[in-house]
């Protein structure tokens, strides 16, 4: 490791934790904060990071794979095979309204064919990544509508491979394999180097597109019977060790050989890391294994995110904003409508695919892939790649604003339809448990729960601060609890008590009302912060209410009681002490002078 390395990666870490510390006091997303700074440190301000060697992609790169192993952990195996078709309709059918339109339109403006359609298939692809980390911070990953999406963006992830099997036909080239890798750190393997260099391009496309099914279909056996085998035989001895360390170990060695193994046979790194997640989704690691992994996701992903602002020179969207801005709103215009769609054909209602729509309206780090590719065929001149760079990143920086916006259009699902992915049954819905608010009150609550047999499940806004309970091996859920649907993902339904400790009454309030629109039979204890707003949250439903005003005056008045009643015995032995002696050496009640 250089020098130079080391003083990019401080530069970049230093920056991201300046623009983290900046993005939470505007309460606005971190991504936004991260890909600002990249613009900044790059060549078109500051220059300060180069990367001539291109060092950090290796860094992004695992940031990437970390991000996608976490979107298998959370992935549900039985959504996968109940939406799997939806999912792979839904992707197709977003793929192609988005690349039809877009190649029409640059031919249109007098574009030659080849670039056209090269552009096309590149602006077809949204970033998994982007949207999973904006889902995961307004705790919406684990929702129907944020899964859906997820899905959709995983089958464009599966799809590149076939898609750069084309590539060589409409290169024009005779070569045997395409292996490249994008300025982001994505190494894309194409496929193994056995077809003849005077084998011509549609026989070679043929002839990898068989091997590549093959291969895939042998890939996600392997994955299913990994998968069952972790879950029955190994980790249940693991975990008889109770070792952290051995937890984090096996589970980096993991995700490198599945990763390693998708590389070898000719499938992207990316799936692999993603199949990884999905061996240990569902077993009693799962928790557990995303606490221990977090550290090391947000600060490689903090790298790939600041590293996708360093390629944007802002210069060029300044030489020409007009074009520019008119060229990004029309590609994420057309990508919101061909969403919308796509999402409506997995079950969604046309409002809640529009909303997630929104969140797909921009263009991916996949096409980076395709473009590069592109230009050094020469199909695509310098320029062009640049413009399609320029719109990537700026479209990028758009769509953390304008997901969370969206969000807010987003209908609530009855719960009969809703998805746990999570969650495990539980056979006694006796021992289940909620507390809402990990704060120090809900931390002492949910120790005594614990000594108590109870399975406890904790719900936070914050993922920091469920991080150490997810270590323990608690059952955790970040976000809203305000939101019917976070509550279903922490089965609220099957408890038998649900503890909220929010320190704000008005928060309080909206949660037990919540709470009684999930048709839960829970008792409900709740925290109260102010004694005249007992009786309302009463009438909202609470079972027991404990007043910190009401406990913090009782805790006084004991505590003047302690004093009086020392302060009395102290009293007593001092008139005890100070009695004159008689000669017969007794105490007199005589004067005391």
């Amino acid at each position: 490791m250089t020098e130079t390395l080391v003083h990019d990666l401080l530069l970049i870490l230093a920056g991201g934790l300046l623009a983290s510390l900046i993005c939470r006091r505007l309460r606005s997303s971190v991504l936004i904060g991260y890909l600002l700074v990249g613009v900044l440190l790059g060549q078109g301000i500051l220059g300060w990071v180069q990367d001539e060697n291109h060092q950090l992609e290796h860094f992004a790169e695992v940031g990437v794979f970390l991000l996608l192993f976490s979107i298998g952990l959370e992935f549900s195996i039985d959504d996968l095979k109940r939406l799997g078709r939806h999912f792979v309709v839904g992707g197709f059918v977003q793929m192609v309204l988005v690349f039809v339109p877009v190649a029409i339109g640059l031919m249109f403006f007098q574009m030659a064919w080849r670039p056209a359609v090269l552009i096309a298939i590149a602006v077809a692809f949204s970033s998994t990544v982007l949207v999973f980390k904006s889902l995961s911070e307004w705790g919406q990953s684990q929702l129907p509508h944020g899964q859906r999406a997820i899905g959709i963006l995983l089958f464009q992830d599966a799809a590149l491979v076939p898609l750069l099997l084309l590539l060589p036909m409409l290169v024009g080239t005779n070569e045997a394999v395409v292996r490249l890798e994008s300025t982001i750190g994505q190494a894309v393997a194409v496929g193994p180097q056995f077809v003849d260099s005077q084998v011509s391009g549609s026989q070679f496309a043929g002839s990898q597109y068989v091997w590549m099914i093959l291969t895939s279909l042998c890939f996600v056996a392997s994955i299913v019977v990994l998968r069952n085998v972790l879950a029955k035989w190994v980790i249940p001895r693991l975990a008889g060790y109770r070792s952290p360390e051995m937890v984090v170990l096996f589970t980096i060695v993991s995700l490198g050989g599945v990763t390693l193994a998708a590389y070898q046979v000719g499938l992207p790194p990316a799936v692999g890391a993603f199949a990884a997640g999905l061996i240990f989704n569902g077993n009693r690691w799962t928790t557990q294994i995303d606490a221990l992994v977090l550290p090391f996701r947000e600060t490689f992903a903090a790298i790939f995110f600041v590293g996708l602002g360093l390629i944007l020179d802002p210069r060029l969207i300044l030489q020409q904003p007009l074009l520019m801005g008119a060229t990004m709103g029309s590609v994420m215009v057309i990508k919101t409508a061909a969403a919308t769609v796509a999402l409506s054909l997995t079950g969604m209602s046309w409002r809640n695919s529009f909303a997630m729509g929104i969140g797909l309206a921009h263009v991916g780090e996949f096409a980076f892939v395709v473009v590069l590719i592109g230009m050094k065929s020469n199909i695509l001149t310098e320029l062009q790649y640049q413009q399609v760079v320029a719109i990537s990143v700026g479209s990028l920086l758009l769509t953390p604003p304008l997901l969370k916006a969206a969000l807010g259009m987003i209908q609530e699902v009855q719960p009969d339809n809703i998805t746990r992915p999570l969650i495990t049954s539980i056979d006694s819905a006796h021992r289940q448990a909620v507390v809402i608010g990990a704060g120090p009150i809900g931390t002492r609550v949910t120790a005594q729960l614990e000594t108590m047999g109870k399975d406890v499940c904790l719900i936070d806004f914050s993922p920091i601060n469920l991080h150490p309970f997810t270590q323990a091996g608690f059952r955790t859920v970040a976000g809203d609890a305000t939101d019917l649907r976070i509550l279903e993902l922490a089965d609220v339904r099957n408890c038998f008590v649900v503890v909220v400790s929010v320190p704000d009454d008005r928060v309080a309030l909206r949660i037990l009302k919540t709470l009684r629109r999930s048709k839960t039979t829970a008792k409900l204890i709740v925290r109260c912060r102010y004694q005249s707003n007992v009786s309302t949250l009463r009438k909202a439903g609470a079972d027991s209410i404990v007043t910190e005003e009401t406990e913090a005056t009782l805790a006084l008045l004991r505590t003047l009681s302690d004093i009086n009643q020392n302060v009395h015995l102290f009293n007593s032995q001092l008139i005890s002490t100070n009695r004159p002696v008689s000669t017969n050496g007794s105490r007199t009640d005589a004067d005391h002078g």
